[in-house]
């Protein structure tokens, strides 16, 4: 259920098209669904502006299947993360319209159009290659709820003249989300180059002291650039519902 379902549904009621039971009928499931294992929350795109979103990790593919098949029939967008690929292929087999991007890891069901809300561009930056699957997380995330994402990947501090050689893109992107591990250096120099919002996601990419992300999120909380916001380790959903928040403003 969305703002222009439920507007037709009360304008069909208005015109007399529609019983009043009719209408109760058809918003029955709402404000979700309960399906024992998941109550899935069909008031979500009305509520928030965006689609419902699943946490794949750790749900079977045969619940994934079930949760797939009601939002369909809703006639939902769905946007499900962290699945892996022997679940997602397990997944497509009965759900075979789903859009598939194996390097973010993320099934999406597109019903409906989502309305494009965003006054600009997000830009996803990486420190190096291996930063890619979160950073591609936060790209495919921004894309589903409607905004305009570029990539930039490999630009980390090691080789800092790769960043310097994109300036112009830094500039023109209106939010920009920076992944990075091993130190998690790259956001603050970022930040130090634009006058936009700066949204830093730590990885667990890293040898020894690393501490599996915990070193870069350290060293993100304590920038000294001013404007950088930081999420959780390895949440590049959290960066891209969060830039595209703020892409709406």
């Amino acid at each position: 259920m969305d703002k222009g379902s439920l507007r037709k549904l009360l304008e069909e009621v208005g015109a007399g098209r529609l019983t009043v039971p009719e209408a109760l009928e058809r918003l029955r499931s709402f404000p979700f669904q309960d399906l024992g294992f998941a109550k899935l929350d069909t008031h979500r795109h009305l509520r928030k502006g965006f689609p419902e979103v699943v946490l794949g990790e750790e749900k079977t593919h045969q619940q994934l299947v079930k949760i797939v098949a009601q939002v369909k029939a809703a006639g939902n967008n769905l946007l499900i993360t962290r699945v892996e690929p022997s679940k997602a292929r397990a997944v497509l087999r009965r759900h075979a319209d789903l859009k598939h991007h194996s390097a973010s890891r993320t099934l999406y069901l597109h019903s409906k159009e989502l309305e494009d809300r965003g006054k600009g561009k997000i830009l996803v930056i990486t420190a190096g290659t291996s930063d890619i699957p979160v950073a591609e997380e936060a790209a495919v995330t921004a894309e589903v709820m409607g905004n305009q994402v570029e990539r930039l990947f490999d630009v980390g501090v090691a080789g800092l003249h790769r960043l310097f050689a994109y300036h112009a893109q830094l500039l023109a992107a209106r939010v920009l989300i920076v992944v990075a591990g091993m130190e998690g250096a790259l956001p603050s120099v970022v930040s130090g180059l634009v006058d936009r919002p700066v949204i830093a996601v730590p990885t667990s990419v890293g040898y020894g002291v690393s501490l599996h992300g915990l070193s870069a999120l350290f060293g993100m909380l304590n920038s000294c650039s001013s404007g950088v916001t930081v999420v959780n380790i390895d949440n590049g959903f959290g960066a891209g519902y969060a830039a595209s928040l703020i892409n709406r403003l």
